[in-house]
């Protein structure tokens, strides 16, 4: 499992800098830099939606990856102890990525 830092405080799943899911998805096939990778788990929150409150921040999540040109990329599983996703501001996927993609 890898230890994720989250600084997207607009996706419904962030809490305390941490994620609420058991696990997300970097997207990024064809990546070449950080700039390239998304989260694909992420989802704007509006305000009004709920969070899901049974839900704890987990430090340490599965985090399956499409950044195959990653160093940490291992059959599409994050090997990375830590990572950290970042968007300040998102609205979208396309604006968060993953801070610590590093091309192989």
């Amino acid at each position: 499992m890898t230890r994720l830092e989250c600084s997207v405080k607009t996706c419904v799943h962030n809490s305390e800098n941490c994620c609420c899911k058991s696990g997300i998805y970097v997207e990024g096939q064809a990546a070449k830099n950080c700039c390239d990778t998304c989260c694909g788990s992420f989802e704007e929150n509006r305000g009004g939606m709920f969070k899901n409150l049974f839900k704890t921040p987990e430090t340490k999540l599965m985090v399956d990856c499409d950044a195959v040109n990653c160093v940490y990329n291992d059959d599409h599983q994050c090997r990375a102890e830590r990572i950290s996703i970042a968007g300040d501001g998102a609205k979208t996927v396309g604006q968060t990525e993953c801070k610590s993609f590093k091309t192989k």
